[in-house]
């Protein structure tokens, strides 16, 4: 689960490669798709929600990958349920218990084709990530590539991709959330939030758990 050797004092590093998908509704509830094709849980994709009240939910797909989740962000209510996510084309669609999405991306735009032209190995680096962080920000207000989460976490974000989301279809608990609208307000899960126009970024993340004290060396909890 980590990138080196556990060694008492150093912080273990974990790195979770995908995709990550954001838009917002009419209903004023914003959706976050993580979609994760290496982990250190293997693959899987798990959703964050953040209704029009601030009510923030996590959608999870095994107990495992719901604690690790739920300690580095926040949230009210946590659910562990199946999240099976299909992609053709340039139409994702996501199945779980409470919610059904759909949605379709568009062709990149002068920063998606800048950002998909980083070799993968460059945007793993969490230096590459501090190195973006005042562009990102400025380019895409509310976007943070650094930070500090949970349990005295550090996570960096180094984005390789960046298309357009066109159009939403999403039901949850039976209600439909209605057609796409800007991530607004911004999702408060963490540090940061997807970028205010519904996007799909492919992203390596890195998340540094707090040092290991002293003694034998061991697997993180």
């Amino acid at each position: 689960m980590t990138t080196g050797p556990h060694r008492a004092g150093r912080r273990p590093r974990l790195r979770f490669d995908g995709w990550i998908a954001g838009t917002g509704t009419a209903s004023g509830t914003r959706i976050v798709l993580g979609h994760w094709q290496r982990s250190p849980f293997g693959p899987f994709s798990d959703v964050m929600l953040e209704d029009a009240g601030g009510v923030r939910r996590l959608l999870a797909p095994t107990r495992e990958t719901a604690d690790f989740v739920s300690d580095t962000y926040t949230f009210d209510a946590v659910d562990v349920v199946p999240v099976e996510v299909d992609v053709a084309g340039d139409t994702w669609t996501v199945m779980t218990e409470p919610l059904e999405l759909r949605f379709t991306t568009g062709g990149r735009g002068p920063l998606g084709r800048a950002l998909r032209a980083v070799p993968a190995a460059l945007a793993r680096r969490p230096a590459w990530s501090t190195l973006t962080y005042w562009p990102a920000r400025a380019l895409m207000p509310g976007v943070r590539t650094r930070g500090s989460a949970g349990r005295g976490r550090t996570e960096w974000y180094g984005a390789r991709d960046l298309r357009p989301v066109r159009a939403v279809s999403a039901v949850l608990d039976g209600t439909d959330l209605g057609p796409m609208a800007p991530v607004v307000p911004p999702v408060r899960f963490g540090f940061g939030s997807v970028p205010r126009r519904p996007a799909l970024t492919r992203v390596t993340t890195t998340v540094a758990l707090p040092p290991l004290g002293p003694g034998p060396a061991g697997a993180p909890e």
